[in-house]
């Protein structure tokens, strides 16, 4: 897959100062994950229902 192609984010707790950030660029069947530091690096694709399901482990208890 072309992933230029694709709409990438980052969330809106990352700065620009640099560190570690993922970005995301879901579509309808598929959510992309890379490193916003390597962008020509690799590509983790997996499902909306795995990507939520990894959101929900991640997020602080509240």
């Amino acid at each position: 897959m072309n992933t230029a192609a694709l709409t990438w984010r980052k969330s809106s707790y990352s700065s620009n100062e640099g560190g570690e950030c993922l970005e995301v660029a879901p579509t309808l069947t598929t959510i992309h994950i890379r490193d916003s530091k390597a962008t020509d690096g690799p590509v983790l694709t997996v499902t909306p229902a795995t990507w939520n399901r990894f959101l929900a482990l991640t997020r602080p208890a509240t």
